[in-house]
């Protein structure tokens, strides 16, 4: 049998386990002392959704067996928000500027700027989404005071009159949905990650 686990190959000794599902709730139990839990499963080279997992328990294992884990632990995924603070405080002060880039022509640098703040909130839901596995730090996630799904439900609304703004060039719009909505938000959000 062949193991991976964050694409790394391990050499392991199988003990009483005869079946895929011996496996992984061995591994999983370790895991569970380590604060990590697996997030993604491949069999042979086959993705195995959360819907197939009941039906490659009982699968056997051979010598030709490939199991390959993805797992994620609590402490990375601290650091991964630790790794965001410094982008979410630059764009936060950078999205102030969005108004005076819009009306002064700087077209290229405005989209530039959008296009770093979808990617920062991308990475951002990413590691939120992956916080959840660990209550102990999901808990911890108050924004301005509300937990990560308040958060967001008013979030999205925001972002969608922020991407119709960009569909119209509505500048104004854009400009003060920048300035009075989202640098602050961000700025809330910087507080938590540093309070974590």
């Amino acid at each position: 049998m062949e193991f991976y686990v964050n694409n790394e190959k391990l050499d392991i000794v199988l003990e009483d386990e005869k079946t895929v599902g011996d496996v992984l709730k061995a591994f999983e139990t370790e895991c569970a002392k380590n604060n990590a839990t697996t997030v993604n499963i491949t069999l042979n080279g086959k993705n195995i959704g959360a819907d197939e997992f009941d039906s490659i328990f009982n699968e056997p294992l051979e010598d030709d067996t490939k199991l390959e884990l993805i797992i994620v632990s609590q402490s990375e995924i601290i650091d991964s928000f630790n790794r965001q603070i410094k982008d979410c405080e630059i764009l936060s002060n950078e999205l102030l500027e969005l108004p005076v880039k819009l009306q002064s022509g700087k077209d290229q640098e405005a989209t530039g700027l959008i296009a770093k703040f979808a990617d920062f909130i991308e990475k951002f839901c990413h590691t939120t989404t992956l916080s959840a596995l660990f209550p102990s730090v999901y808990e911890k996630l108050k924004i301005d005071g509300k937990g990560v799904n308040e958060f967001f439900q008013e979030f999205s609304q925001i972002l969608s009159d922020f991407e119709q703004a960009i569909v119209t060039k509505d500048t104004v719009l854009m400009g003060d949905l920048a300035e009075y909505e989202l640098s602050p938000r961000l700025q809330a959000i910087t507080q938590t990650i540093k309070e974590l």
